[in-house]
């Protein structure tokens, strides 16, 4: 038996296959290793398998000249159930007709095919994303709204798209799109387990910015706004208006609203949001006082605002989070 009917034939658990090609982007190609292919043992025989398939016949070299060594070829993708394409060698490469094929089939099967940073030129196409939102690398985004019109290109955002098919921008963004698959198919839980191993912030919204406006803000203000930031966090509780916030750090709300916003790419009060709910999933993990109690600590004010909140963004109950941690 070969190595891919092997893979194909010995588990029901969910297959994930990552392209791989001569010239393969090393980063793009690790985040889906790291995230989907590492054996995780505490999760049993719940977790994906993981396979590899190539997009090329003859020896794979990958950017730093590292050679790939393979599960199998395009047969792989006929019983995926996710196709991960990391990157794609050149924007201007052409793609193979085959594998566009290959990924209409499996797609319309009921595969699901995501893309991270110029990965997206791939389902571009083959034309998976025509009449749908995707996003890429901003360097990328003027090319693909060029090449492919029928796409609507969202310019600045983390990771975008449906259920089925979905865009990462940039090769770190592939990170947070790769998480939020693991949250899609497993829940909340695993996906902090899995965060926590990669020493990461558990959920970016994937309407976040790709691009800081200022990646180095002045030395001055770059203090200020670190003195603003750790007083925050260590007043988390109490409530916080833009003008109070403006005042301790000397400048006008407008400034401060705008500065705020280059410097960590959200505004004050969605930067406290995430704060918030941050700090509520860490008590909840690892404390057993009330939720009433830990709406308090973490400026909810009442455990109906923090259930709110929390359902919201993790579609999940406090409650309901605790029990699976228990």
């Amino acid at each position: 038996m070969t190595d891919s009917a092997r893979i194909m034939t010995t588990s029901s658990r969910p297959l994930v296959v990552a392209l791989a090609y001569d010239g393969l982007c090393t980063f793009e190609f690790g985040v889906a290793v790291e995230v989907f292919g590492l054996p995780r043992p505490e999760l049993g025989d719940r977790w994906y398998r993981f396979a590899v398939a190539s997009v090329d016949q003859g020896e794979l070299r990958a950017t730093g000249g590292v050679r790939i060594v393979v599960d199998g070829g395009y047969e792989l993708l006929q019983e995926a159930d996710t196709i991960v394409i990391p990157g794609w060698r050149d924007v201007s490469s052409p793609v193979p007709e085959a594998l566009c094929v290959a990924l209409r089939a499996a797609h319309q099967r009921g595969c699901r095919v995501i893309s991270i940073c110029s990965g997206v030129f791939v389902l571009a196409a083959a034309g998976l994303l025509d009449g749908r939102k995707a996003t890429t690398h901003w360097r990328y985004v003027s090319e693909l709204q060029r090449r492919f019109p029928a796409i609507s290109v969202v310019e600045d955002v983390l990771y975008v798209g449906e259920h089925d098919v979905l865009t990462s921008a940039g090769s770190a963004a592939g990170i947070d799109l790769c998480l939020h698959v693991v949250r899609s198919d497993f829940g909340l839980d695993i996906a902090n387990n899995v965060a926590r191993r990669l020493v990461l912030q558990p959920h970016r919204d994937g309407s976040q910015t790709q691009q800081q406006l200022r990646p180095v803000a002045r030395s001055r203000e770059s203090q200020r706004f670190g003195l603003l930031l750790d007083w925050l966090h260590n007043n988390i509780a109490q409530k916080h208006t833009l003008d109070a916030l403006a005042s301790q750090v000397g400048m006008s709300p407008r400034t401060l609203m705008r500065r705020f916003q280059e410097s960590t790419g959200l505004t004050p009060a969605r930067w406290l949001m995430n704060e918030r709910l941050n700090r509520a999933q860490q008590a909840l993990s690892t404390s057993h006082i009330s939720i009433e109690q830990i709406a308090q600590q973490t400026g909810f004010g009442s455990a109906n605002s923090l259930r709110y909140h929390f359902q919201k963004r993790f579609g999940i109950s406090p409650q309901a989070l605790r029990n699976q941690m228990r």
